[in-house]
């Protein structure tokens, strides 16, 4: 079972967004990707897009994702052009011909690093192969420095409906130590100008326990989200995995991270947020999020772990087709090469069984802060009370999660710790490894 009393940030990764690991996923399994394409879709599973622009101003010091700072527009080009082909060449194949998306997720990176022409190439590439006019939900990643000039204008035509700005803090001091690439009155501008162009959503990220943050400082940003009132607010607690320039610069034997707060501290500091927005009128819709009102959606989050299908693209991007994962080639010129000589380029890929298929979407789903059991039921054929009694019975000891008749609850004590606990949920060949 998890640790309970293990309080310090340490190295290593801690969000737990698939399963299983994405350290099992091989590149001998490329094969079954082949073959899942030649099959027709099961009508009744909604398709999403994933599209991942690596581009940004600077790398985050605590940033895990595959990106890259310092390119030309040449450069950037020539991935977008890229893009739009290995697009072209996975629509051809049975199994994504002639689907419509219903969701559709713009993620990076920094999309809105992209120049105004080169995101309506994109928007007008991306829309003539698989269009998204159905789709329920467009969401966009944005640094709030990089909307300058009428680049909104552009973003809002192509049908965005939620527009996600990555603030993580209002201290200029901190955003600086932690290496983040825009300033506070940068965000008070975009937000402005993002307000003024109606998007129906606008989402505010912000990052607990980031290099130099105090109790004063998350209260002020806490106060800052509310006066902006944004129609739902993210927030996660920051992890140091290997792969980050923090990391790096940590002595080899290093895995205590001093400079950042424990985990007591801002497991603290995100309840206190949530029960601040929570006193304004917003509801928790995941271990993450708060929302302003019942309407406001997020799809791409809901379908994905309710086992949707979703085709991502662009370098090291994930997908998850027919139950069966597997990601792109992982560095950028192999990945243009690659695409342009062969139209998509591979990396490792995983089949997923019948029980793999089921935990995935339980851990999942139990971020979300309660399971309706009839739903595994009736998908699975599992009692998942049953199935996974041992966890279920430890965690609700511990006050983590209720066991109710037909349903099983997440307390917000065990929300705000869900990623340390979902590993007891793991297959036991699962546990105990690196996460990437």
């Amino acid at each position: 079972m998890s640790d309970p009393e293990s309080a310090a940030t340490t190295v290593g990764n801690y969000f737990v967004s698939n399963y299983p690991p994405f350290s099992y996923w091989m590149d001998e399994g490329l094969d079954v990707v082949d073959a899942l394409l030649e099959r027709d879709p099961d009508p009744q599973v909604p398709l999403g897009l994933y599209i991942h622009l690596p581009f940004c101003r600077k790398r985050c010091d605590f940033c895990y994702f595959k990106v890259y700072t310092d390119r030309g527009a040449e450069e950037v080009q020539r991935y977008v052009d890229a893009l739009l082909v290995e697009l072209r060449a996975w629509a051809r194949h049975p199994y994504l011909s002639g689907r419509r998306p219903s969701f559709v997720y713009f993620g990076g990176g920094t999309p809105s690093f992209l120049s105004r022409d080169q995101l309506s190439r994109l928007f007008a590439g991306l829309r003539e192969v698989l269009p998204w006019d159905e789709a329920q939900e467009v969401a966009f990643e944005c640094e709030p420095g990089t909307l300058v000039g009428d680049k909104l204008e552009v973003i809002r035509e192509a049908g965005i409906t939620r527009l996600s700005l990555g603030v993580e803090n209002f201290d200029a001091g901190i955003l600086e130590r932690n290496n983040r690439a825009h300033r506070t009155d940068e965000i008070h501008l975009a937000w402005e100008q993002a307000r003024a162009a109606g998007f129906d959503q606008l989402n505010l990220d912000l990052i607990a326990g980031m290099v130099g943050e105090t109790d004063r400082n998350w209260a002020h940003c806490v106060e800052e989200t509310l006066r902006l009132a944004p129609e739902s607010v993210t927030i996660y607690q920051l992890e140091v995995p290997y792969n980050t320039t923090m990391r790096e610069r940590m002595p080899a034997d290093g895995e205590e991270v001093p400079e950042v707060a424990d985990w007591d501290t801002k497991r603290r500091w995100v309840g206190e947020a949530f029960g601040a927005l929570e006193s304004a009128g917003y509801h928790l819709s995941s271990a993450y999020t708060a929302c302003r009102d019942e309407g406001v959606r997020f799809l791409y989050r809901d379908a994905l772990w309710q086992g949707a299908d979703m085709l991502g693209i662009g370098v090291s991007s994930f997908s998850h087709l027919g139950g069966v994962h597997f990601q792109n080639e992982t560095s950028l010129e192999p990945y243009i090469r690659g695409v342009q000589d062969r139209g998509r380029v591979l990396a490792r890929a995983m089949s997923l069984d019948a029980e793999e298929r089921l935990i995935r979407e339980f851990i999942l789903q139990l971020k979300l802060g309660r399971i309706e059991t009839g739903y595994f039921q009736r998908k699975f054929g599992v009692d998942v009370q049953q199935r996974f009694a041992e966890p279920l019975e430890a965690h609700a000891s511990q006050g983590w999660v209720v066991l109710e008749d037909g349903a099983i609850g997440v307390t917000r004590a065990g929300l705000l710790r869900i990623d340390e606990l979902l590993h007891d949920y793991f297959l036991e060949r699962h546990r105990g490894s690196r996460y990437v």
